[in-house]
């Protein structure tokens, strides 16, 4: 007695054609099997505006770029032993040229190993010949104070007092380095009144 083969399941039966595919139910065959997920979708970015105003961008980047240039003048800023004085009336453009030491420098006194009379009397006399002989611009050397590290610089600092009183002296300032640095000033002075006299 003869049995009919049994064929396995997943192979094609023994007398099927060749290259027949087995016939598996779809259900079965997909079992196990997760459908992809959908890729979450990309949001565009949207840059906001800034809340800072443009304008005030623009103003700091300028003071940076003016911070980093060689065009800088080291006399525009200020430091603790700088003397500066700048009487009513004196235009932008004449501040300048003084703390630049852009004037010609037409007298000098010197008032080193002086004491504060002498010192006073010196710059009394030195101002009131300045004005005679119509000089604009000098400069008095009253140094840096390093003989009385006790007291610190005094005559500079009663220079200072002594020609802010003064009517001729218009302004004052401390010079530039290769003149005397903080040790000196230059002084612009009032032009020499002149007086016309007529025989009437």
């Amino acid at each position: 007695m003869s049995r009919d083969p049994v064929s396995k399941p997943g192979k094609p039966p023994a007398d099927a054609p060749a290259g027949a595919e087995p016939d598996v139910d779809f259900r079965t065959a997909m079992s196990g099997v997760r459908p992809h997920a959908a890729p979450d979708r990309v949001e565009p970015v949207i840059r906001r505006p800034s809340t800072r105003p443009r304008s005030t961008e623009a103003d700091e980047q300028a003071v940076l770029l003016e911070m980093m240039s060689d065009t800088l003048d080291p006399e525009d800023i200020e430091s603790g032993d700088t003397l500066t004085y700048r009487g009513e009336g004196i235009q932008d453009s004449v501040w300048r040229r003084l703390r630049r030491g852009n004037y010609h420098i037409r007298a000098e006194l010197d008032l080193h190993g002086l004491n504060r009379d002498a010192a006073r009397q010196e710059v009394s006399g030195f101002l009131a010949a300045c004005q005679n002989n119509d000089v604009r611009c000098i400069r008095i050397i009253h140094g840096k104070g390093r003989g009385s590290p006790n007291s610190g610089p005094v005559i500079k600092a009663l220079l200072d007092g002594w020609l802010r009183r003064r009517k001729d002296v218009l302004a004052f300032c401390s010079a530039r380095p290769h003149d005397g640095g903080t040790g000196a000033v230059y002084v612009l002075l009032r032009a020499a009144q002149t007086h016309h006299s007529s025989n009437g």
